[in-house]
Formats: structure tokens, C-alpha cells, sequence
């Protein structure tokens, strides 16, 4: 450190090792035989808005198009993605690491929900354990050779969102929300968040945005005008995804069936992130 040092490293260019530990990267190596090419974190400002849903169905459409695909469920309390997939079975491993479940379709996936003996458990641990879970998954588990990884996050800023930003290489996310207002005001958030960790925010995904009328085809906004579009706005956000009330797709979830989804609503999403 230099004797004329006043701790502010920004308006300093010398080498020392005080600079040099403040640079230091928080970012995770994943496991050995993973070889992971590009990641997404999917995020939203609070629950229940449909975060597990949107994953799925971006797992489900890279799949589709011919990429190998992974879901690390990064959701530690509130595991969705297994009961989406209908998996049931248990996570196996040995001295190399552990091995993510396959969906029907080849998806691989790691979820709490998947080590638990019965997994309706609850998950009651603190903060740090919850994070340190989840780097867990990163770095043990053997994801193979993967072309897409989708990590569905828990809703919020909190200590397991800060955690996959600083510790896992996300080249960008998707912001899920719904039409009510309130909703609105807390995606800011996550926007602000992400921008304040650099990360990318690829796209925003109005879930619940309306429903279709059988008899007439008209859509209506049951829920109320939507703000994803305003908000993209404001932030520059290029690519907006509305996705309707849908009887079939929840049917889908509720049986284990999601990867038999049928609708378009978020192919330009998926175009987006596989860059075409």
C-alpha cells in the first residue's frame, strides 16, 4: 500500500496487494466434468408470480430446438421445479459428485426436493446454509456437457439471489411478473438489483396477463391492465413475453406434464437467449 494511500481504488492505478484483494472474484468454478456454456438466472420481485412456470418452459423450448438443457433450482424452501416435471426419484451420487435427475425429455435437474426422503419436508434453515446449498449445486453436482442452464431463483434480493449473482457466471436474466401493481413496483427492484450487479436483464415475462374466452376468442385482463411494458420502458428492457390463463398449461404443471406444453408465447424469448 502506498503511504499516500486514501482507500478509494478507483481514482488509484497503483498494483498493490490492499487493490488487488478488493478485486478478488467471488465466482464459482463449477464441477470438473461440467461443462456449462451459457446461464440464466430466472428472478422475480416477490412469490407466486410464476418464476418456477416461466423456467420450465424456457428449459423446455431449448430442449425442444435441440440444446442440451439443465434446471438448477436454486429455490431451496419452496422447490417447484421437480412436481412441474413429475420427478419423484431421489438424486444419486458417489465420490465425484452428484448426478442431476432426467426429465422424460433429457433435462437435467438438481432440486432439494430430490435429496429430501419425503418431499413435503419443510426446509427450515437459515440464510447462510440456504446459500451455501445452492453453491452446492454449482459446484458438486456433475452437470455434463450443458448448452443452457436455467436457475430458477428464489423471489426477492435477498441473501440466495446475491449469492448465484456473485458466485455464478449469469450471462443474463429473466424477470417474471404479473399485472397487479404492486407486482410492478417490486420488479423494479430486481431490475435495479441486476444493474447494480451488471448482469444483463435479457427479457420480462408478464405471467396471469389475461385470459382467452372460449366462445369468442376476445382476451380479457382479469387481473387488470399489466405494466410490463412501462417498465420495460423505463429500463431499456428490449423483449416482453405475455403469457395467458391457461386451464391446459396448469393442468400440464399440476400432472407432471409440462414438457407436453403447447403455446408460442415465449418462442421469441427463447430466440433471444439462444441468440438467433
Amino acid at each position: 500500500m502506498s503511504e499516500n494511500c486514501d482507500n478509494n481504488c478507483s481514482s488509484c492505478s497503483s498494483d498493490c496487494s490492499e487493490r488487488t484483494q478488493k478485486q478478488t472474484s467471488f465466482i464459482e468454478k463449477p464441477n470438473e466434468l461440467s461443462q456449462i456454456k451459457k446461464v440464466i438466472g430466472v428472478v422475480s420481485g416477490k412469490g407466486g408470480v410464476g418464476k418456477s412456470l416461466v423456467t420450465s418452459l424456457l428449459a423446455v423450448l431449448a430442449q425442444r430446438d435441440g440444446y442440451k438443457t439443465a434446471i438448477l433450482d436454486a429455490d431451496i424452501t419452496g422447490p417447484s421445479i421437480p412436481k412441474l416435471f413429475g420427478l419423484h426419484e431421489r438424486a444419486s451420487g458417489n465420490e465425484l459428485g452428484l448426478y442431476p435427475v432426467k426429465t422424460k425429455t433429457g433435462i437435467s435437474v438438481m432440486s432439494l426436493n430430490l435429496l429430501m426422503e419425503n418431499e413435503t419436508d419443510p426446509v427450515v434453515w437459515r440464510g447462510p446454509v440456504i446459500s451455501g446449498t445452492v453453491k452446492q449445486f454449482w459446484k458438486d453436482v456433475i452437470w455434463g456437457d450443458v448448452d443452457f442452464m436455467f436457475i430458477d431463483m428464489p423471489p426477492g434480493t435477498g441473501d440466495v439471489p446475491l449469492t448465484v449473482f456473485q458466485s455464478i457466471p449469469l450471462d443474463g436474466i429473466m424477470i417474471v411478473t404479473s399485472p397487479q401493481e404492486l407486482v410492478g413496483m417490486i420488479v423494479e427492484k430486481a431490475v435495479n438489483m441486476a444493474r447494480r450487479m451488471n448482469i444483463p436483464v435479457l427479457g420480462l415475462v408478464e405471467n396471469m396477463s389475461y385470459i382467452v374466452c372460449p366462445n369468442c376468442g376476445e382476451k380479457h385482463q382479469v387481473f387488470g391492465e399489466g405494466h410490463a411494458d412501462t417498465i420495460a420502458e423505463k429500463y431499456h428492457i428490449n423483449t416482453v413475453s405475455k403469457l395467458p390463463i391457461d386451464p391446459k398449461l396448469a393442468a400440464a404443471c399440476d400432472s407432471g406434464m409440462i414438457e407436453m406444453f403447447e403455446g408460442d408465447w415465449l418462442d421469441h424469448m427463447i430466440h433471444i437467449i439462444e441468440g438467433r
